[in-house]
């Protein structure tokens, strides 16, 4: 509730803009894990076996992140992937009888290649920051020059990400296609930019990811500021 309030704040979410999910344990969930299925939500493709029966919270499609905090019931969805990952048993929230954000399947295949690669990541998390994105407009589409121009304007990016960020050319978001390529780069780093449109970020908590998407953002605004003249 503190974290979707924040970015809301920071001018990242408008509107609806921008979805998280966090992983959760059954000892997390709770009393939830024993909970009757509300309803099946189709996911509109078949998730990978590490994440089939897990559970997740989630925000919802066309939910704005500045009513969270007062309404979590309805902006919120604890779901749990199927047994089979092509379906999503939602047992709590969604209250006014909405689903998941669009992009669940895209954040599903986020998790699924960070936890190969790190089985403690637990969130994944979208948005829309102002700086990042006119920065990306700004450069061409190639994630060595965008991650050089980050590392050199802020020295303390290459201590958050030393492994870089990834760059996606504009695509049309909320399709699988966007999801696989986003996961695609998650092979090899926790950031990903979607050009035009905003960022993804990935991390063992909640403080983690918001602290790469605000790292980034801080520094693309030094970048923007400075006319790119800090970096040669």
């Amino acid at each position: 509730k503190e974290v979707t309030a924040n970015m809301y704040r920071q001018g990242w979410d408008e509107r609806n803009g921008g979805n998280i999910s966090v992983l959760l344990t059954a000892e997390e969930v709770g009393e939830f894990s024993k909970s009757k299925t509300i309803r099946d939500i189709n996911l509109g493709f078949i998730a990978d076996p590490i994440v089939r029966e897990k559970y997740f919270l989630v925000t919802g499609t066309g939910k704005y992140f500045k009513n969270v905090k007062k309404d979590p019931e309805t902006n919120l969805g604890l779901v749990q992937i199927s047994k089979d990952g092509k379906s999503a048993h939602l047992l709590w929230g969604f209250a006014d009888g909405g689903k998941f954000t669009s992009e669940f399947p895209s954040h599903i295949m986020c998790h699924t290649s960070r936890l190969k690669i790190d089985p403690k990541n637990k969130v994944v998390m979208h948005s829309h920051p102002t700086y990042t994105i006119a920065m990306g407009a700004c450069l061409p589409t190639d994630e060595t020059v965008f991650t050089k121009k980050l590392w050199i304007s802020n020295t303390e990016a290459i201590v958050v990400f030393p492994e870089g960020i990834g760059v996606l050319p504009c695509m049309l978001c909320g399709t699988n296609e966007i999801g696989e390529a986003t996961a695609k780069k998650m092979e090899t780093t926790r950031l990903v930019s979607w050009t035009n449109h905003g960022i993804y970020g990935c991390g063992h908590d909640i403080d983690e990811a918001f602290g790469l998407i605000e790292t980034v953002e801080k520094t693309a605004q030094i970048y923007m500021l400075s006319l790119g003249h800090v970096v040669n």
